[in-house]
């Protein structure tokens, strides 16, 4: 049985790491502190019995309360193809705009094909990890990421419309 004070001290040297898997998961910095609020209420709740593979399920909890959330609600807040601000001209904008290129791919992807990207590429774990943190064989985790990464590479966004559209034939 774990003492409470680890979990302080867990909490303590595991959330920049767990806030950052949770923006990724819901591309929203207020919903990710939702998220890992609402997870680490759990967590605690069930901290006597987590055992010594913390990290495991503290990740598992996370995705499946995202994943739950993702089925429950709608999205209360829709994005806008235009900021409200201007912009202003930067040297590191170009960057920026792939970034932000990616990221809007990243979110038109299913939620359980993002939550295999982002634990097995953001995160970099084994296949066997995200297998047993998304409760799935480790070959749907293989045909999850597959599937996605294949999204990605046809996503007129990403892509340069000549490989778009010749991926789009091959794939179907």
């Amino acid at each position: 049985m774990r003492d409470k004070s680890d979990f302080v001290a867990y909490v303590e040297a595991r959330s920049p790491r767990l806030l950052r898997t949770a923006y990724l998961l819901c591309r929203d910095w207020a919903q990710a502190e939702d998220l890992l609020q609402t997870t680490l209420v759990r967590v605690w709740r069930a901290w006597g019995r987590v055992g010594e593979y913390q990290d495991a399920y503290v990740s598992r909890v996370l995705v499946n309360t995202y994943l739950s959330w993702r089925r429950r609600f709608w999205r209360r807040e829709l994005p806008t193809d235009a900021p409200p601000e201007t912009v202003v001209p930067d040297d590191r904008i170009g960057m920026i705009d792939e970034r932000a290129v990616l990221w809007a791919a990243l979110g038109r992807l299913p939620p359980r094909q993002r939550a295999v990207l982002v634990l097995r590429f953001f995160e970099d774990l084994p296949e066997s990890a995200v297998a047993e943190i998304l409760n799935c064989s480790i070959g749907t985790v293989k045909s999850q990421s597959s599937k996605a990464l294949a999204k990605l590479r046809i996503d007129p966004e990403i892509a340069p419309p000549a490989v778009a559209s010749r991926m789009e034939g091959e794939l179907g």
